[in-house]
Protein backbone atom coordinates (compact mmCIF):
# COMPACT_ATOMS: atom_id res chain seq x y z
CA UNK A 1 0.00 0.00 0.00
CA UNK A 2 1.07 3.56 -0.68
CA UNK A 3 1.06 6.24 1.99
CA UNK A 4 -2.52 7.46 1.55
CA UNK A 5 -3.93 3.93 1.71
CA UNK A 6 -1.83 3.09 4.76
CA UNK A 7 -3.17 6.20 6.49
CA UNK A 8 -6.73 5.30 5.47
CA UNK A 9 -6.36 1.76 6.80
CA UNK A 10 -4.92 3.03 10.09
CA UNK A 11 -7.89 5.38 10.53
CA UNK A 12 -10.36 2.59 9.70
CA UNK A 13 -8.69 0.25 12.19
CA UNK A 14 -8.96 2.90 14.88
CA UNK A 15 -12.67 3.29 14.08
CA UNK A 16 -13.15 -0.48 14.27
CA UNK A 17 -11.34 -0.57 17.61
CA UNK A 18 -13.59 2.20 18.92
CA UNK A 19 -16.73 0.30 17.88
CA UNK A 20 -15.65 -3.00 19.44
CA UNK A 21 -14.89 -1.51 22.86
CA UNK A 22 -17.33 -0.72 25.63
CA UNK A 23 -17.77 3.05 26.04
CA UNK A 24 -15.74 4.39 28.95
CA UNK A 25 -17.58 5.70 31.98
CA UNK A 26 -21.05 7.06 32.51
CA UNK A 27 -20.65 9.93 30.04
CA UNK A 28 -19.58 7.59 27.25
CA UNK A 29 -22.58 5.33 27.80
CA UNK A 30 -24.93 8.29 28.02
CA UNK A 31 -23.57 9.67 24.75
CA UNK A 32 -24.18 6.31 23.04
CA UNK A 33 -27.78 6.31 24.26
CA UNK A 34 -28.35 9.84 23.00
CA UNK A 35 -26.75 9.28 19.60
CA UNK A 36 -27.94 5.70 19.14
CA UNK A 37 -24.36 4.60 18.51
CA UNK A 38 -24.20 0.84 17.91
CA UNK A 39 -21.24 -1.22 19.07
CA UNK A 40 -20.08 -4.83 18.79
CA UNK A 41 -18.54 -5.63 22.17
CA UNK A 42 -19.73 -9.22 22.68
CA UNK A 43 -17.85 -12.11 21.08
CA UNK A 44 -20.81 -13.28 18.99
CA UNK A 45 -21.37 -9.75 17.65
CA UNK A 46 -17.69 -9.38 16.75
CA UNK A 47 -17.71 -12.73 14.95
CA UNK A 48 -20.81 -11.69 12.99
CA UNK A 49 -19.12 -8.35 12.20
CA UNK A 50 -16.08 -10.19 10.84
CA UNK A 51 -18.31 -12.32 8.59
CA UNK A 52 -20.04 -9.19 7.27
CA UNK A 53 -16.76 -7.43 6.50
CA UNK A 54 -15.42 -10.51 4.73
CA UNK A 55 -18.62 -10.52 2.65
CA UNK A 56 -18.02 -6.87 1.72
CA UNK A 57 -14.46 -7.75 0.66
CA UNK A 58 -15.79 -10.54 -1.58
CA UNK A 59 -18.31 -8.21 -3.18
CA UNK A 60 -15.66 -5.56 -3.83
CA UNK A 61 -13.42 -8.24 -5.33
CA UNK A 62 -16.18 -9.36 -7.70
CA UNK A 63 -17.28 -5.83 -8.68
CA UNK A 64 -14.38 -3.67 -9.95
CA UNK A 65 -16.75 -0.85 -10.95
CA UNK A 66 -18.18 -0.75 -7.43
CA UNK A 67 -14.81 -0.46 -5.70
CA UNK A 68 -13.80 2.25 -8.17
CA UNK A 69 -16.94 4.20 -7.34
CA UNK A 70 -16.38 3.80 -3.59
CA UNK A 71 -12.79 5.07 -3.83
CA UNK A 72 -13.22 7.71 -6.56
CA UNK A 73 -10.99 10.62 -5.47
CA UNK A 74 -13.01 13.05 -7.61
CA UNK A 75 -16.10 12.43 -5.49
CA UNK A 76 -16.73 13.94 -2.08
CA UNK A 77 -16.34 11.70 0.99
CA UNK A 78 -19.98 12.19 1.94
CA UNK A 79 -21.05 11.16 -1.58
CA UNK A 80 -19.09 7.93 -1.34
CA UNK A 81 -20.56 7.29 2.12
CA UNK A 82 -24.07 7.92 0.77
CA UNK A 83 -23.42 5.40 -2.01
CA UNK A 84 -22.32 2.83 0.58
CA UNK A 85 -25.49 3.55 2.57
CA UNK A 86 -27.67 2.93 -0.49
CA UNK A 87 -25.85 -0.28 -1.36
CA UNK A 88 -25.39 -1.81 2.08
CA UNK A 89 -27.92 -0.07 4.32
CA UNK A 90 -30.33 -3.01 4.39
CA UNK A 91 -27.70 -5.74 4.15
CA UNK A 92 -25.34 -4.91 7.00
CA UNK A 93 -25.66 -4.45 10.72
CA UNK A 94 -25.33 -0.87 12.00
CA UNK A 95 -21.74 -1.47 13.18
CA UNK A 96 -20.61 -3.06 9.90
CA UNK A 97 -22.26 -0.25 7.94
CA UNK A 98 -20.52 2.33 10.14
CA UNK A 99 -17.13 0.72 9.42
CA UNK A 100 -17.79 0.58 5.67
CA UNK A 101 -19.04 4.17 5.47
CA UNK A 102 -16.07 5.39 7.50
CA UNK A 103 -13.68 3.45 5.26
CA UNK A 104 -15.02 4.80 1.97
CA UNK A 105 -14.77 8.36 3.30
CA UNK A 106 -10.99 7.89 3.42
CA UNK A 107 -8.60 8.50 0.51
CA UNK A 108 -7.26 5.29 -1.07
CA UNK A 109 -4.30 5.13 -3.45
CA UNK A 110 -5.89 2.34 -5.52
CA UNK A 111 -9.40 0.86 -5.58
CA UNK A 112 -8.01 -2.62 -4.92
CA UNK A 113 -6.63 -1.41 -1.58
CA UNK A 114 -10.20 -1.21 -0.29
CA UNK A 115 -10.46 -5.00 -0.67
CA UNK A 116 -7.32 -5.52 1.39
CA UNK A 117 -8.62 -3.05 3.98
CA UNK A 118 -11.97 -4.86 4.32
CA UNK A 119 -10.15 -8.18 4.70
CA UNK A 120 -7.79 -6.72 7.30
CA UNK A 121 -10.65 -5.21 9.29
CA UNK A 122 -12.58 -8.50 9.13
CA UNK A 123 -9.53 -10.35 10.43
CA UNK A 124 -9.14 -7.87 13.29
CA UNK A 125 -12.82 -8.24 14.21
CA UNK A 126 -12.47 -12.04 14.23
CA UNK A 127 -9.45 -11.81 16.54
CA UNK A 128 -11.43 -9.43 18.76
CA UNK A 129 -13.97 -12.24 19.04
CA UNK A 130 -11.21 -14.74 19.85
CA UNK A 131 -9.98 -12.47 22.62
CA UNK A 132 -13.47 -12.04 24.02
CA UNK A 133 -13.94 -15.83 23.95
CA UNK A 134 -10.58 -16.37 25.68
CA UNK A 135 -9.37 -18.34 22.63
CA UNK A 136 -6.62 -16.17 21.19
CA UNK A 137 -3.83 -18.57 22.18
CA UNK A 138 -5.74 -21.52 20.77
CA UNK A 139 -6.56 -19.74 17.51
CA UNK A 140 -2.89 -18.89 16.95
CA UNK A 141 -1.92 -22.51 17.61
CA UNK A 142 -4.64 -23.86 15.28
CA UNK A 143 -3.55 -21.53 12.48
CA UNK A 144 0.05 -22.62 12.91
CA UNK A 145 -0.88 -26.31 12.87
CA UNK A 146 -3.07 -25.96 9.80
CA UNK A 147 -0.24 -24.14 8.06
CA UNK A 148 2.01 -27.13 8.75
CA UNK A 149 -0.65 -29.47 7.36
CA UNK A 150 -0.78 -27.46 4.14
CA UNK A 151 3.01 -27.40 3.81
CA UNK A 152 3.13 -31.16 4.32
CA UNK A 153 0.42 -31.97 1.76
CA UNK A 154 1.43 -30.91 -1.74
CA UNK A 155 -1.97 -31.65 -3.29
CA UNK A 156 -3.88 -29.74 -0.61
CA UNK A 157 -1.51 -26.80 -1.01
CA UNK A 158 -1.99 -26.88 -4.80
CA UNK A 159 -5.78 -26.85 -4.55
CA UNK A 160 -5.98 -24.07 -1.94
CA UNK A 161 -3.37 -21.97 -3.76
CA UNK A 162 -5.10 -22.24 -7.18
CA UNK A 163 -6.55 -18.81 -7.94
CA UNK A 164 -8.76 -20.28 -10.68
CA UNK A 165 -10.29 -22.99 -8.48
CA UNK A 166 -13.96 -22.28 -7.60
CA UNK A 167 -14.32 -20.61 -4.20
CA UNK A 168 -17.30 -22.84 -3.40
CA UNK A 169 -15.18 -25.95 -3.93
CA UNK A 170 -12.42 -24.64 -1.67
CA UNK A 171 -14.99 -23.71 0.98
CA UNK A 172 -16.51 -27.20 0.88
CA UNK A 173 -13.06 -28.76 1.25
CA UNK A 174 -12.22 -26.51 4.18
CA UNK A 175 -15.53 -27.32 5.84
CA UNK A 176 -14.66 -31.03 5.65
CA UNK A 177 -11.23 -30.42 7.15
CA UNK A 178 -12.15 -27.90 9.84
CA UNK A 179 -15.79 -28.25 10.90
CA UNK A 180 -16.01 -29.21 14.56
CA UNK A 181 -12.21 -29.55 14.85
CA UNK A 182 -11.17 -25.94 15.41
CA UNK A 183 -12.51 -22.77 17.00
CA UNK A 184 -15.28 -20.97 15.08
CA UNK A 185 -12.86 -18.04 14.80
CA UNK A 186 -10.16 -20.18 13.18
CA UNK A 187 -12.69 -21.70 10.79
CA UNK A 188 -14.03 -18.27 9.84
CA UNK A 189 -10.56 -16.88 9.16
CA UNK A 190 -9.34 -19.83 7.09
CA UNK A 191 -12.56 -20.23 5.12
CA UNK A 192 -12.66 -16.55 4.12
CA UNK A 193 -8.96 -15.89 3.54
CA UNK A 194 -8.22 -19.10 1.60
CA UNK A 195 -11.20 -18.79 -0.76
CA UNK A 196 -10.40 -15.30 -2.01
CA UNK A 197 -8.79 -14.87 -5.42
CA UNK A 198 -6.08 -12.75 -3.78
CA UNK A 199 -4.97 -15.41 -1.28
CA UNK A 200 -1.82 -16.39 -3.20
CA UNK A 201 0.13 -19.33 -1.80
CA UNK A 202 -2.05 -20.96 0.84
CA UNK A 203 0.79 -21.68 3.27
CA UNK A 204 1.95 -18.06 3.17
CA UNK A 205 -1.61 -16.77 3.68
CA UNK A 206 -2.06 -18.95 6.78
CA UNK A 207 1.37 -17.93 8.09
CA UNK A 208 0.35 -14.28 7.82
CA UNK A 209 -2.83 -14.98 9.77
CA UNK A 210 -0.79 -16.71 12.46
CA UNK A 211 1.56 -13.73 12.63
CA UNK A 212 -1.37 -11.32 13.04
CA UNK A 213 -2.76 -13.44 15.89
CA UNK A 214 0.68 -13.53 17.52
CA UNK A 215 1.10 -9.75 17.28
CA UNK A 216 -2.32 -9.38 18.86
CA UNK A 217 -0.88 -11.24 21.85
CA UNK A 218 1.97 -8.70 21.97
CA UNK A 219 4.75 -10.93 20.74
CA UNK A 220 6.71 -11.95 17.65
CA UNK A 221 6.94 -15.50 16.34
CA UNK A 222 10.10 -17.54 15.85
CA UNK A 223 9.51 -20.49 13.51
CA UNK A 224 11.92 -23.16 14.65
CA UNK A 225 12.79 -26.29 12.67
CA UNK A 226 14.66 -29.00 14.54
CA UNK A 227 15.59 -32.64 13.95
CA UNK A 228 14.02 -33.79 17.23
CA UNK A 229 11.42 -32.34 19.62
CA UNK A 230 12.71 -29.74 22.06
CA UNK A 231 12.29 -30.32 25.76
CA UNK A 232 10.39 -27.66 27.77
CA UNK A 233 13.70 -26.52 29.27
CA UNK A 234 15.26 -26.15 25.80
CA UNK A 235 12.24 -24.16 24.60
CA UNK A 236 12.51 -21.83 27.60
CA UNK A 237 16.24 -21.26 27.00
CA UNK A 238 15.69 -20.60 23.30
CA UNK A 239 12.83 -18.19 24.07
CA UNK A 240 15.05 -16.29 26.52
CA UNK A 241 17.97 -16.10 24.07
CA UNK A 242 15.79 -14.88 21.19
CA UNK A 243 14.01 -12.41 23.46
CA UNK A 244 17.34 -10.85 24.45
CA UNK A 245 18.55 -10.90 20.84
CA UNK A 246 15.48 -9.14 19.41
CA UNK A 247 14.55 -7.07 22.44
CA UNK A 248 10.93 -8.21 22.56
CA UNK A 249 8.79 -11.16 23.62
CA UNK A 250 9.21 -14.12 21.30
CA UNK A 251 6.86 -17.09 20.94
CA UNK A 252 8.04 -20.38 19.43
CA UNK A 253 6.36 -22.41 16.72
CA UNK A 254 8.36 -25.63 16.49
CA UNK A 255 8.40 -28.04 13.55
CA UNK A 256 10.27 -31.36 13.69
CA UNK A 257 12.07 -32.22 10.45
CA UNK A 258 14.70 -35.02 10.50
CA UNK A 259 16.31 -33.68 7.30
CA UNK A 260 17.95 -30.86 9.26
CA UNK A 261 20.03 -33.65 10.94
CA UNK A 262 20.81 -31.58 14.03
CA UNK A 263 20.94 -28.04 15.34
CA UNK A 264 18.21 -25.47 14.68
CA UNK A 265 16.77 -23.46 11.82
CA UNK A 266 15.15 -20.29 13.23
CA UNK A 267 13.13 -17.74 11.26
CA UNK A 268 11.92 -14.48 12.83
CA UNK A 269 10.14 -12.35 10.25
CA UNK A 270 12.40 -12.16 7.19
CA UNK A 271 15.55 -13.04 9.14
CA UNK A 272 16.80 -16.64 9.12
CA UNK A 273 19.35 -18.10 11.55
CA UNK A 274 20.48 -21.43 10.13
CA UNK A 275 22.45 -23.42 12.69
CA UNK A 276 21.49 -26.82 11.33
CA UNK A 277 24.02 -29.55 10.63
CA UNK A 278 22.56 -29.92 7.14
CA UNK A 279 23.37 -26.27 6.46
CA UNK A 280 26.93 -26.63 7.76
CA UNK A 281 27.48 -29.78 5.67
CA UNK A 282 26.21 -27.99 2.58
CA UNK A 283 28.50 -25.02 3.28
CA UNK A 284 31.47 -27.40 3.65
CA UNK A 285 30.53 -29.15 0.39
CA UNK A 286 30.47 -25.81 -1.46
CA UNK A 287 33.91 -24.90 -0.06
CA UNK A 288 35.37 -28.23 -1.21
CA UNK A 289 33.76 -27.86 -4.63
CA UNK A 290 35.16 -24.34 -4.96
Amino acid sequence: MEASSRAALLAARERLDELTRDPSGFLGKAKDRLTGQARATAAEDQLALAEELFAVARLLDAQPSLRRALTDPSGKPEERAALAQRLFGRRLSPVALDVVEFSVRQRWSRPIDLIEAATTLATEAALDAAGARGELDGVEDELFRFGRIIEGDRELSRILSDRKAPAAGKAALLDQLLSGRVSPVTELLLRNVLTTSHAGTAGVAVERLSDVASRRRGRSVARVTTAAPLTPAQERRLTDVLGRLYGRTIGLQVTVDPTVLGGLLVQVGDEVIDGSIAHRLEAARRQLAG
